[in-house]
């Protein structure tokens, strides 16, 4: 097998194996020390008001199934990298050291940002199992979430020189400091995305495609180095999504998904002008399932605001809805992993023949 395609497919397979490994061990502990809301329900939607439908569909499931399962993700994704790295530093360069892929052009900065999702994640996870938990405010979360994506922008303008987004062909869109305000919408959509992890199965499989997409973008970009840290994600993802296939044995929750879409934020830019791709321009077709996530949660609140309280959807966002309308929960999981899989060939196809 060449050994580029060794290059991706070797930390796929290791963070898959850890995965599956650190799985019981993550499962006794959080059992243990019964790591789940101890209050079932949202208490208020969106827009104001109860819950009724959600809270009738999940009540049971929510005080009952420990949260925290994204540790399985991001610690598969970090012991994997450490691994390989550790290998290397020691001088094995010529044998399974050589797929470390742990460098400071293309894999610090991704790699910071899942360390730095996961910890915030964590913080408000262990917050919420607590007695009477409620978890870090809202508020607070999209203010760190804010912040990361302004900092972000601002590292990828003022230290990378970059100043631009990839459009069609060979032009660009110019702007500047600009990138700032991009960089932290860009993180703040993908955050509210996260309201994708509600069903079981749901999230990691929908993630799972969007990370191998854009492992396959970075690896035309010749980034490889980004792409094996693309698959290595994959592969933890895999790991956790063998346990989270109905019934669940845990959650994702916030130490996960913020982890995920921090992550992602970087490597959509890393895939971009900087790569010579087109990461940004992919996102939105590769990652549709994640926007009509977010429009759908957008459209309940602005319809509930204009049309007096009445709503488009059952249940916002959309996934919940199909639940609500007498879709078994395994069907819209699969449903959705064959959409996103969908769109992940159709975005990947759009970077790399645009």
């Amino acid at each position: 097998m060449d050994s580029t395609a060794l290059q991706l497919l070797i930390p796929a397979v290791t963070a898959f194996v850890i995965g599956i490994g650190l799985t019981p061990l993550v499962t006794h502990f959080l059992y243990r020390f019964k790591a789940w809301k101890k209050k079932g329900g949202k208490g208020r939607g969106l827009g104001g008001g109860g819950t009724p439908e959600f809270d009738r569909l999940h009540h049971e499931r929510e005080i009952r199934v420990p949260r925290m399962g994204g540790v399985v993700v991001w610690g598969s994704v970090l012991l994997t990298t450490l691994f390989f790295w550790g290998l290397a530093a020691l001088g094995d360069r010529e044998g399974v050291g050589s797929f470390q892929f742990l460098s400071r052009s293309q894999t610090w900065l991704p790699l910071s940002a899942l360390l730095f999702g996961a910890a915030i994640g964590l913080i408000d996870d262990i917050l919420t199992v607590l007695p009477h938990g409620r978890g870090l405010p809202l508020s607070f979360r999209l203010v760190l979430v804010a912040a990361f994506g302004a900092i972000v922008g601002w590292w990828f303008w003022s230290k990378l020189e970059v100043s631009s987004i990839a459009w069609i062909g060979d032009s660009a869109i110019e702007v500047g400091i600009g990138l700032l305000l991009v960089t932290t919408l860009l993180a703040l959509a993908l955050y509210a995305a996260g309201v994708i992890d509600g069903i079981d199965g749901l999230a990691g499989g929908v993630f799972a495609t969007i990370f191998g997409a854009y492992g396959v973008i970075a690896f035309h970009n010749q980034q490889y180095d980004l792409a094996a840290f693309c698959f290595a994600i994959v592969g933890a993802l895999l790991a956790f999504l063998w346990f989270n296939i109905p019934p669940a044995r845990f959650y994702m929750t916030e130490t996960g998904i913020m982890a995920l879409t921090m992550t992602l934020t970087v490597i959509v830019l890393m895939t971009d002008t900087l790569g010579g791709g087109k990461g940004v321009l992919a996102l939105p077709i590769v990652a549709f399932p994640l926007v009509i996530t977010v429009a759908s949660n957008i459209i309940q609140v602005v319809s509930k605001l204009l049309r007096s309280g009445k709503k488009v959807f059952r249940i916002a966002p959309l996934h919940h809805h199909f639940e609500a309308i007498g879709w078994p929960p395994y069907k819209v999981t699969m449903r959705y992993w064959v959409f996103s899989l969908f769109c992940a060939f159709v975005g990947t196809l759009v970077a790399i023949g645009l």
